[in-house]
């Protein structure tokens, strides 16, 4: 796959406090459209404070405070003109827990494209939901039950839910936060295979603690500890052939 010379995202010497607390330091890192990103390191290591500046949700938590820069296709998304309504329409989130909305399976993918003025009647919208649910490998399951509550599906089905749900409004980054720590092992192989699918259609980013499926499912992967992003790089460098001895170590199961 010929590699696009731009980034979809920068971010450069980004630090994030919360109150005195120093979460990130000096963060550098480019997101590519054509590859999986996977962001690892030990709990509390600071991978999903920095997966949510991506898409500026620390703007909901009031001590959280973020400097450097980061820009989508080269333009800073914490500028004061950036709309973060659409900033979060292009860069969406899939949270650790399947978070489906108590309506319809229909209705919950359909949220988004009716906000944004997506689909322009009843048939447009159908088909947008019915496309967002193949992308998210949940239409044959789904199809003759769309009335049903989101709520009722299993745990895995529901992610997929909310990956149908992110995808519904075309967005250009998809930033999926432990995925599948709340599933199965069936459920998580699902989640991987559909990852695997979608790559190349959207920049995709994953922080996971199972290093496995970074293994598996990524192209590049970042190492966080304590808040300093101590090596990126190629999944298969990083995995096979550090260059750090801290990497070694959180690889090689000595702490973590």
């Amino acid at each position: 796959m010929a590699t696009n010379p731009q980034p979809k995202m920068t971010a450069r010497n980004v630090n994030v406090h919360y109150g005195e607390k120093h979460a990130i330091k000096d963060v550098n890192i480019d997101v590519r459209a054509d590859e999986v990103t996977a962001f690892i390191g030990p709990s509390g290591c600071g991978k999903s404070t920095f997966l949510r500046c991506l898409n500026r949700m620390n703007d909901t938590v009031a001590s959280a405070r973020v400097t450097g820069e980061i820009a989508l296709d080269g333009e800073n998304i914490y500028d004061k003109s950036m709309d973060v309504v659409q900033l979060r329409a292009r860069v969406g989130m899939v949270f650790q827990k399947p978070n489906p909305f108590p309506k319809s399976i229909y209705e919950n993918v359909a949220y988004g494209p009716r906000l944004h003025g997506l689909a322009s009647n009843r048939a447009d919208m159908d088909q947008v939901v019915e496309n967002s649910l193949r992308r998210a490998g949940l239409w044959e399951e789904v199809k003759d039950r769309l009335q049903d509550p989101g709520t009722a599906l299993s745990g895995g089905q529901q992610q997929r839910l909310c990956i149908a749900r992110v995808i519904a409004v075309e967005p250009e980054v998809v930033l999926m936060d432990e995925p599948c720590s709340a599933l199965d092992p069936i459920a998580t192989a699902k989640i991987e295979e559909l990852i695997g699918a979608l790559r190349g259609r959207y920049a995709i980013v994953i922080v996971t603690h199972n290093m496995q499926q970074a293994a598996r499912v990524s192209q590049k992967t970042a190492f966080f500890h304590l808040g300093n992003l101590v090596e990126y790089g190629a999944t298969s460098e990083i995995f096979t052939n550090p260059r750090q001895e801290k990497t070694k170590d959180y690889i090689t199961g000595r702490y973590g």
